[in-house]
Order: structure tokens, then sequence, then C-alpha cells
């Protein structure tokens, strides 16, 4: 499986017993969907996933999965595997609609502004802020729009296009 093909899921935190069962610290709103996989990929290198079976794994505190992983049976294995990333793949998202969207799924949209029309593609996500913004390409400058509710007024899949009632000037700053 190739990493494009796939979405992360999260990283591995911490061992949590010493029969080599791990915390994952999962990336999504809605941990309880992930309780009852039967297999990840695990991320070894910087291009090989390699799928681990899952005996068992549950809930452990809020965002937190706690998973007995066949593979790995004591604290050494455990530690072969801390810190590494791990992913599903694509395939296995539940599909999302009206203006619900994942970041990957939107890449190369249009963005339509209610006031100044089409203000670019979107060329990738950032969510290492507070507030995620999409990163939008308009010829030679970049244009930053916070992701939220209250901005974005619809995702139109079919044509691939996402229309925003951008904040008063914020358009402006970039493009003006």
């Amino acid at each position: 499986m190739r990493k494009e093909e796939c979405f992360y899921l999260g990283k591995i935190v911490s061992k949590y017993s010493f029969k080599g069962e791990i915390l994952v610290k999962l990336d999504t709103d809605e941990p309880e969907i992930y309780e009852n996989m039967e297999s990840v990929f695990v991320r070894m290198s910087a291009d090989t996933l390699v799928p681990f079976f899952i005996r068992r794994c549950r809930l452990h505190k809020s965002n937190l999965l706690r998973i007995d992983f066949e593979e790995v049976t004591n604290e050494a294995d455990a530690d072969r595997i801390m810190g590494s990333e791990l992913y599903l793949p694509l395939t296995s998202l539940p599909k999302l609609a009206g203006n619900k969207f994942y970041f990957h799924e939107v890449i190369g949209y249009t963005v339509i502004d209610s006031v100044h029309g089409d203000i670019g593609s979107i060329m990738s996500i950032n969510d290492t802020t507070s507030q995620a913004l999409f990163e939008i390409q308009k010829g030679e400058k970049q244009l930053l729009i916070p992701i939220n509710d209250e901005i974005i007024s619809k995702v139109d899949r079919d044509h691939r296009t996402i229309y925003v009632t951008s904040p008063d000037g914020l358009v402006d700053l970039y493009l003006g």
C-alpha cells in the first residue's frame, strides 16, 4: 500500500503494558469509529507502510486508542514502533456530505468568494496553527483563508468548488 492511497490516523505515543500494548493519539474528531479495527498500516520508514493486525483495540481516555497488535508481544517490540505513524486506506473513510469534507479531498478545488469571485485553487491545508487555513494560489499570489462554518457557504463536489464569504478586507489584503 502506498502512502498516497492512505490517510493519517494517528501516532504511537507510548507503551501501555509490558505485554506490548501501545497508545495511539488519534487525529480525528470521532475516535469511537476506530474502536473495532482489524488492521492498520504502520509507517516504518519514509516510504514503507507495513500492515499490522490488531488483536484488540479500544478507546483509552478522550482521543487515545489502546491497541494490542498480534505482532507486538513485549516491550522491546513496542519500542521498535514507538513514535510511528498509523495509516488506513482512503477507501475506509466514511463518506461526508454537505459542507463537511476531509482536508485531502479539497486539494485542487476552486474557491469562489461571495464578493471577489474566483480567488484561486486550494494548494494545501495548513492545520499546524490554532485555526486551519486554506492555502490558495491565485496567479503568483498565495491567500490564506480560515476554514470554519461561518466562512464556508457551500461545498460543491460535482464541480470541485468551495463557496466562501471571507471576512471583510481579507481577500483585498492579498490581492489588492
